[in-house]
């Protein structure tokens, strides 16, 4: 019988595997294009669009998704130099970026934590939103793998840590007593 692969291993065989997945050109199309969205792009646009559309309820949940979004940068920043993991790309020579990164280390996914924070307080005031939000936060999520940019786990730690931070933001005012 064999031995189950080690965790390390499990890791980098599904990334080189989604990895070669988005080697067909639609499929990287689609990918390079919500990563590229994931970036800030689409994010910063919804919360203009909030306080447009909604004015002062708007303003209120991108001020609390911009906060949440600062604190995310600062978490995810420190990680990242304190674990200095390797991106798959950088560690398998078998594994390509098929867009370029926005930093050297892999360990957590900050597009993935910002998607995920951001659409849980987005969806906490604006709930008619869940069938653009979750897909889309699910295709950033799954598009830093498919793009050889994190491995599987890098991913499954930010969502944890957006889930976190996401609920956690929306839990600090009942915890301050507002």
């Amino acid at each position: 019988m064999n031995a189950p692969l080690p965790l390390l291993e499990r890791d980098a065989r599904w990334c080189l595997a989604c990895n070669r997945w988005a080697r067909r050109h639609a499929i990287r199309a689609y990918f390079a294009a919500v990563s590229r969205l994931g970036d800030g792009v689409f994010w910063y646009g919804l919360m203009a669009a909030l306080v447009l559309l909604d004015g002062w309820q708007g303003l209120y949940a991108s001020t609390h998704m911009a906060a949440t979004g600062a604190v995310a940068l600062l978490l995810y920043r420190r990680l990242k130099r304190w674990t200095r993991r390797k991106r798959p790309f950088a560690a398998d020579f078998r594994i390509r970026a098929l867009v370029r990164p926005l930093d050297e280390f892999s360990f957590p996914s900050g597009h993935t934590l910002h998607a995920v924070a951001f659409t849980i307080v987005a969806l906490h005031a604006y709930p008619l939103l869940s069938p653009l939000l979750l897909p889309f936060a699910a295709s950033v999520a799954l598009s830093r793998v498919v793009l050889g940019l994190h491995y599987p786990s890098d991913v499954l730690a930010a969502i944890v840590l957006g889930v976190g931070l996401g609920v956690g933001s929306l839990a600090l005012p009942t915890l301050l007593g507002g």
